[in-house]
């Protein structure tokens, strides 16, 4: 079975995983996630990976109840972005004033961008399980007041971890990057698809 054909189930609203695998060509449903998102304090990359595999469980689970044929093959993906800068997690603003402390805290400096994955589903009547996680680097350019306040009048930086959409107007901020751009964006594609093969293929 090929990644195109699998029942996929995105476990996220977000807006830009569902257009990157609409990109990507792999067809989907959405079902949000109800997991309780407090897991306590980790270090990113053990935060974001635990993060999609409690959102991925959740939709599993309900997922699972509804289905009359339980050998049916599905996949859900359940993923979760954070940015880090110095070892310090940036998760969505609370307001506007935070958004603003955020930014001014990325301003001129470099910081990391971590996403988990995982794939939870069914194939081939047994249930599979693979969570992982990606890594990049982003350079900001030194931010003025003025364009951190002209930024937050676009409502962007709202909904987003680190306070910025690197797909939307703070582009013209980044000087380099560092690793997968989609990652970045909220769902590294390319290793979900070379996953969802081995997924479909060997399900573990």
């Amino acid at each position: 079975m090929r990644p195109e054909e699998i029942k996929l189930i995105l476990a996220s609203g977000s807006p830009r995983r569902t257009e990157l695998l609409h990109t990507a060509g792999l067809p989907h449903e959405v079902i949000v996630s109800g997991a309780d998102e407090n897991v306590g304090l980790h270090e990113p990359r053990t935060l974001v990976e635990k993060l999609s595999a409690r959102k991925a469980q959740d939709v599993y689970d309900r997922v699972m109840a509804e289905q009359e044929n339980d050998d049916a093959d599905f996949a859900v993906i359940g993923a979760d972005t954070v940015v880090a800068l110095d070892g310090v997690i940036l998760g969505k603003p609370q307001d506007e004033e935070d958004a603003a402390h955020m930014l001014r805290m990325l301003s001129g400096r470099s910081h990391h961008v971590y996403t988990g994955v995982t794939l939870h589903g069914m194939q081939g009547g047994r249930e599979s399980v693979r969570t992982f996680s990606e890594e990049s680097t982003v350079y900001v350019a030194g931010l003025s007041e003025a364009e951190i306040t002209s930024y937050l009048r676009t409502g962007e930086p709202m909904d987003k971890a680190g306070a910025y959409g690197i797909q939307g107007a703070f582009c013209k901020f980044v000087t380099r990057i560092e690793g997968d751009y989609f990652n970045i964006v909220g769902l590294p594609v390319g290793r979900v698809y070379r996953e969802l093969k081995s997924f479909c293929n060997d399900p573990a």
